[in-house]
C-alpha cells in the first residue's frame, strides 16, 4: 500500500491512541508524538496512589500497543510550538517534522485556580509521577505518626485532606479511610485505625456533581459510613505544608491532595486560536480547528459544544476515544474526497468507586450503586485495560486484596528530600 499522507498525533493517551489504531488501514503514515514512552490507564492511576497497584499494571509502553501497525511509528519527543500556517511540529529532541493532517491530543493538566504555589504542598494526580509522589507522602505521613511521640503532632500525620469532590477526589478519599482502617492498622502498632482523620472538601453544593442527585447522596453516605468527613459548600483559601483553611477553620495536616481542577494541557495556548475559560481550543462540529481543517483537536484539550447545547463535552475517556475513531474517518473521508461528518456523542454512562464494594453508577437509564455499582466498574475497567497481561495482572491483585484486605505495593521510594514534601514526614537519610 502506497503511504500517499503524513499524519502527526500529538499525545498518546485515550484519544491519540484510539485515532492512530483507526488509521491502520489507510493510506497514511502516522508518527505519534510523547513525552512519555507508557500509554497511562488513568480511571486506576489513584491504585496506583494508595498503593493498591504498581504502576505497571496501569501502564503499557506505547511501542508494545503499536507494533504491529507498520504504517505508525513512536517518538519520545516533547512538542514545543506548532506552525500551523507551515504545517511544521517542533519537538526539543528532534527536527521540524511535516506534516498534511495533525491530530491535537496533549490531554490536560492540574489547575490551582490561579494558586501555582499550592502544587508544591499539595499534588494533584495526573499522571505516573503524580501517583508515586502521593503513594510516598501518605505512607511517609503514616511512617512518621508511628515514630511520634507527642499525640497532637501524631494526629496531625494522621490527618488528610483531599480537596475537590469529584471522582478522583472522592476515590482518594475513600482509598485514603480503607487503607488506613484495613491495611495499614495491622502493620503499625501506635497507630489506631479510629485516630486517621480523612477530610473531603468540595466548593459545591454536593459531591460528583455529574451524577444525579441520588447516587451523589449515596456516595456521601458511603464515605460517611468510612469515616470520612465530608464538607460541601467549603472553599479552600490556603494551603501550607502543615494543612489547609477550609472555610472558617484551619485543619492541620501532614498531607493535603488537590482533586479540585485540570486545565487543557499549554501547548494549545501557543496556537494562536479561539481558547474556552478552561485553555480548551473551541473545535467545529468535524473535530477541527477553525480556519484550519487539517487539524483536528480532541479530549480533554478540546472544547466540542454539541449543536443544540450550551456546555462542551466532558474531559473523560469514551469522549476522547470516540472522538480518535471518528476524527480517523474524517482524515480517510479528506482523502478519498468524501464530505466530513458531523461528531455525535454517545453517552454510555459515569462511574465512580468509593471504596471496597462501594461505588456509584449510571448506564443509560440504570442507576447502580454498593456492590453491583463495584462490580461492574470492576468489570468495565478491566475490559478497557489494553495489554492482555495488564488484564490478568490487575484481576489477580484486586482479588488477592479482596480477601486478604492486603496491598502489595506499599514502597516508599526516592529519598531525595523534595522541596515540597512537609519536613516533618520526610524520610530519613542524607539529603542531595
Amino acid at each position: 500500500m502506497k503511504l500517499r499522507r503524513s499524519v502527526i498525533v500529538i499525545g498518546g493517551g485515550f484519544g491519540g491512541l484510539a485515532v492512530v489504531k483507526a488509521l491502520r488501514k489507510a493510506p497514511v503514515h502516522v508518527t505519534l508524538l510523547d513525552r512519555s514512552n507508557h500509554f497511562l490507564f488513568q480511571p486506576l492511576l489513584y491504585q496506583v496512589a494508595m498503593a493498591g497497584l504498581s504502576p505497571a499494571e496501569v501502564a503499557t509502553p506505547i511501542r508494545s500497543v503499536l507494533r504491529g501497525q507498520e504504517n505508525a511509528r513512536v517518538l519520545l519527543a516533547e512538542v514545543t510550538s506548532v506552525d500551523l500556517v507551515a504545517k511544521k511540529v517542533h519537538t526539543r529532541e528532534c527536527p521540524p517534522l511535516d506534516f498534511e493532517f495533525l491530530v491535537l491530543a496533549p490531554g490536560a493538566q492540574n489547575s490551582y485556580f490561579g494558586h501555582d504555589e499550592w502544587a508544591r504542598v499539595a499534588p494533584g494526580l495526573k499522571d505516573l509521577d503524580d501517583a508515586v509522589e502521593i503513594r510516598r507522602r501518605v505512607l511517609l505521613a503514616f511512617e512518621a505518626a508511628e515514630r511520634e511521640g507527642d499525640p497532637e503532632r501524631q494526629r496531625r500525620h494522621l490527618t488528610f485532606v483531599v480537596i475537590g469532590g469529584g471522582p478522583t477526589g472522592v476515590e482518594l478519599a475513600g482509598a485514603i479511610a480503607e487503607l488506613a482502617t484495613f491495611v495499614l492498622s495491622r502493620d503499625f502498632r501506635s497507630i489506631r485505625p479510629d485516630a486517621t482523620r480523612v477530610v473531603l472538601v468540595e466548593g459545591g453544593e454536593r459531591i460528583l456533581a455529574g451524577f444525579d442527585a441520588d447516587l451523589s447522596a449515596k456516595a456521601t453516605a458511603s464515605l460517611k459510613a468510612m469515616g470520612v468527613d465530608v464538607r460541601t459548600h467549603t472553599r479552600v483559601t490556603s494551603i501550607d505544608a502543615h494543612g489547609a483553611v477550609c472555610g472558617d477553620e484551619r485543619i492541620e495536616a501532614s498531607t493535603v491532595l488537590w482533586a479540585a481542577g485540570v486545565k487543557a494541557a499549554s501547548l494549545g495556548g501557543t496556537l494562536g486560536v479561539p481558547l474556552d475559560r478552561a485553555g480548551r481550543i473551541l473545535v467545529r462540529e468535524d473535530c477541527s480547528i477553525p480556519g484550519h481543517s487539517d487539524v483536528f483537536c480532541l479530549g480533554d484539550a478540546a472544547a466540542f459544544v454539541p449543536a443544540g447545547e450550551t456546555a462542551a463535552l466532558p474531559g473523560v475517556s469514551p469522549v476522547a476515544m470516540q472522538q480518535g475513531r471518528f476524527v480517523a474517518r474524517q482524515i480517510a473521508r479528506t482523502i478519498d474526497e468524501k464530505p466530513r461528518e458531523t461528531f455525535r456523542y454517545v453517552d454510555k454512562g459515569i462511574m465512580a468507586t468509593i471504596g471496597r464494594s462501594r461505588a456509584v453508577a449510571r448506564i443509560g437509564r440504570l442507576r447502580l450503586s454498593g456492590f453491583l455499582a463495584w462490580a461492574a466498574w470492576l468489570l468495565l475497567h478491566i475490559v478497557y485495560l489494553i495489554d492482555f497481561r495488564n488484564r490478568i495482572v490487575v484481576l489477580l491483585d484486586w482479588a488477592w486484596s479482596y480477601f486478604t484486605y492486603q496491598r502489595g505495593s506499599r514502597l516508599i521510594t526516592g529519598h531525595r528530600l523534595d522541596a515540597g514534601t512537609p519536613e516533618s514526614i520526610r524520610p530519613p537519610g542524607p539529603g542531595p
